[in-house]
């Protein structure tokens, strides 16, 4: 059962990386593509947006 889920959530990883990128054994401007969707673009993102809301919860607390 877990075995299962695990190959099910690698598979839809492996779609996505497919709709960003292009298909597996294509390593071209596709691969480049996605990473840098991934890693240059969407995770600084969520880091500066989690940050961004961690500092105004902070600050909202400390009105209190």
């Amino acid at each position: 059962m877990f075995e299962k889920l695990i190959t099910d959530f690698f598979m839809l990883c492996v779609y996505i990386l497919q709709v960003i990128g292009g298909t597996p054994g294509q390593y071209g401007f596709g691969y480049y593509l996605a990473n840098i969707i991934i890693f240059v673009i969407l995770q600084p993102a969520l880091i500066l947006l989690f940050f961004i809301l961690w500092r105004k919860e902070k600050r909202k607390n400390k009105d209190r």
